[in-house]
């Protein structure tokens, strides 16, 4: 398990690797955002395959939970991938990624391009 940073538009970047541990709890957000200070990043890139499916269950309120603290500590972050399909059928999660695209501190982006061009656009 190996996390990156980078600069993506301009932006530093840090990056979960795409194995590692379910990531499920607020305190799961803390220790990520521990790793993404360390590096001075601006942003944190969560691959989807990281979060816990539980998140996209809006009614269990993890993902509140887990994205308020980055909001909480001034961090962006942006949650990568494709939302697994048993979720997409819901209107509020539908509802609920399209008022964070709208914002700056909550993207959910389907690939590193797209993070790009949404980051060339600020």
């Amino acid at each position: 398990m190996t996390h990156s940073v980078h600069e993506i538009a301009g932006v530093h970047a840090f990056e979960c690797a795409i194995d590692g541990p379910i990531l499920r709890t607020d305190r799961d957000a803390i220790d990520v955002l521990s790793e993404a200070r360390s590096a001075n990043a601006q942003l944190t890139i969560i691959p989807v395959e990281r979060l816990d499916p539980e998140i996209f269950s809006l009614k269990t309120r993890l993902a509140a939970e887990f994205l308020q603290k980055f909001v909480t500590y001034g961090m962006r972050i942006a949650i990568m991938g494709e939302i697994p399909a048993q979720f997409l059928q819901s209107v509020p999660l539908r509802a609920f990624v399209l008022e964070c695209n709208r914002g700056r501190d909550i993207w959910f982006v389907g690939s590193h391009q797209e993070l790009k061009e949404r980051l060339l656009q600020e």
